[in-house]
């Protein structure tokens, strides 16, 4: 974690799919598998967060760990049978949300969502 002068800053890695055409026809006998491993690595702490883009043309999940990304997506089921045309790993600075560590407490009055 990396400091801005006035918010701290958490950085996550943001793993991009860019799927097939017909992915939601194709991906039916891998999803399964490719699901148990999202869970798996989400109840480790290792993706925060997981989903579909919509249509869906793509996904995103985000994980804590650049190289666990990358491994996860060279080990996933999608793209070892040639649904996910294209895969990238982004580092995602995050100043506002759930985790960044000592962010400052919401003002007086503000509502807590």
């Amino acid at each position: 974690m990396t400091q801005s002068p006035n918010y701290p800053i958490t950085r996550f890695f943001a793993l991009f799919y860019l799927v097939v055409d017909r992915f939601v026809e194709r991906r039916t006998p891998y999803r399964d598998e490719h699901l148990r491993l999202v869970r798996d690595l989400h109840a480790l702490g290792e993706i925060v967060m997981a989903g579909a883009l919509s249509e869906p043309d793509g996904g995103l999940l985000v994980f804590r760990n650049q190289g666990m990304a990358e491994r996860f997506a060279e080990d996933d089921p999608y793209v070892l049978n040639g649904l996910v045309v294209r895969w990238f790993v982004r580092p995602w600075n995050v100043v506002a949300g759930p985790e960044p560590a000592g962010a400052p407490p919401a003002p007086e009055g503000a509502s807590q969502g």
